[in-house]
């Protein structure tokens, strides 16, 4: 299946940001190394300007002129969260070399600190990173330890403590996006949820024969993507809600098919078998759901190929959705049915473990048989509470 590229929110804020970055950057390096160092000399009132100039200036100039090109490129290539770090890097380092150049063996007092370290400094927390605000904060005042130290003036103290300062008040507006930032997510993360279980609430409702099993294959998924270590946190509760609603499609099967007692004609085998097409397509434009979209099309998907609705075969699945085949079958079996009762749970774990290399992703499999002992807990748990 060809997988629906769609970019998420966070990578277009990330963009948004960047871009606003830029701006600021641009025109406040401008804008100030055009006064300080072009206007201010030719002022009346400056009595001894000293030397402004330097020649490292137009080394600068350059490195900050070329990346521009780079900028467009990693914007391009959806990776703007790079660029902050690449600009402030390069300045940084280029301006440890110009000011230790000039002022090292000058008697001109060290009366620099450039203003778009204090920007930098002071507006790096609406990248709301804790990574990026460490940077600035204390590679801004380690270039001052360097400078102070190489070029021997104490007067480097004072822009010192001018970021120190600055990077405390930055520090502050940093915590408090962050805390407004997780506070939408849980807001937002709990209605997502509240919807979902509506839904599947509703789906339920058609078959009572499965009342549960959409969040006891989501638990038992959860604990089988963990156990791989392949998962941020992040991502797995994105596949939680999306593994929630793995068979949504089924709410567009009638119930005569649904529930029906015996086995099922060909036709009838068909019919179902386009619930997981379904119900990709109602997800596709969710927020949240459609990143894992793949685990709702994917779950009856086999190793060998004979799976459905793509006949992938290996790894074509992803891993997620063979994570979710497991779990599917492995609640399948031990759930019962209109037509059928409940395997135990023994005979269910010897079915997924000779499924193995056929049905299952073979290393899913041996990673199952090392946490069935969680599965086993949890289904016992539920049915307690029946």
């Amino acid at each position: 299946m060809q997988k629906r590229l769609r970019t998420s929110t966070l990578l277009n804020e990330e963009k948004r940001t960047t871009i606003w970055f830029l701006w600021l950057f641009y025109s406040v390096y401008l804008i100030y190394d055009i006064f300080y160092k072009y206007i201010l000399p030719e002022t009346p009132w400056l009595s001894d300007p000293g030397p402004v100039n330097n020649s490292l200036d137009y080394i600068m100039y350059i490195v900050i002129l070329a990346l521009l090109p780079i900028s467009f490129y990693l914007i391009k290539n959806k990776n703007p969260w790079l660029i902050k770090y690449i600009y402030f890097i390069s300045f940084t380092l280029i301006n440890i070399l110009n000011e230790i150049w000039f002022y090292l063996g000058n008697e001109v007092p060290y009366s620099n600190g450039n203003i778009v370290e204090i920007v930098i400094v002071l507006f790096s927390p609406i990248f709301v990173s804790k990574r990026f605000f460490y940077l600035v904060s204390l590679g801004t005042i380690v270039k001052f330890v360097i400078v102070g130290i190489v070029i021997k003036d104490s007067l480097v103290v004072l822009p010192l403590l001018i970021v120190v300062v600055l990077a405390m008040i930055a520090y502050i507006l940093l915590f408090r996006f962050i805390s407004y930032v997780m506070a939408v997510r849980d807001s937002y993360d709990k209605q997502l949820e509240g919807i979902v279980k509506g839904i599947i609430t509703t789906l339920e409702l058609k078959d009572s024969y499965t009342r549960g099993h959409s969040e006891r294959v989501a638990e038992y998924s959860m604990t089988l993507a963990k156990a791989t270590g392949s998962f941020k946190d992040s991502q797995l509760k994105s596949f939680y809600y999306t593994c929630l609603l793995h068979d949504i499609g089924k709410i567009q099967i009638p119930d005569s098919i649904l529930t029906k007692p015996g086995k099922l004609t060909s036709e009838e085998y068909e019919v179902i078998k386009t619930h997981p097409i379904v119900g990709a397509k109602a997800v596709q434009e969710v927020e949240g759901i459609s990143e894992n979209i793949d685990v709702i099309r994917n779950h009856h998907e086999r190793w060998d190929g004979k799976g459905y609705p793509d006949a992938l075969k290996g790894e074509e699945t992803a891993l997620l959705p063979r994570v979710t085949a497991i779990a599917d079958a492995f609640d399948a079996m031990t759930s019962s049915r209109s037509y059928r009762k409940a395997l135990d749970l023994d005979e269910a774990y010897k079915q997924i473990v000779e499924g193995s290399g056929s049905q299952f992703d073979p290393h899913l499999v041996d990673i199952f048989q090392k946490i069935y002992p969680e599965w086993v807990d949890y289904h016992k748990q539920y049915h307690s509470q029946d």
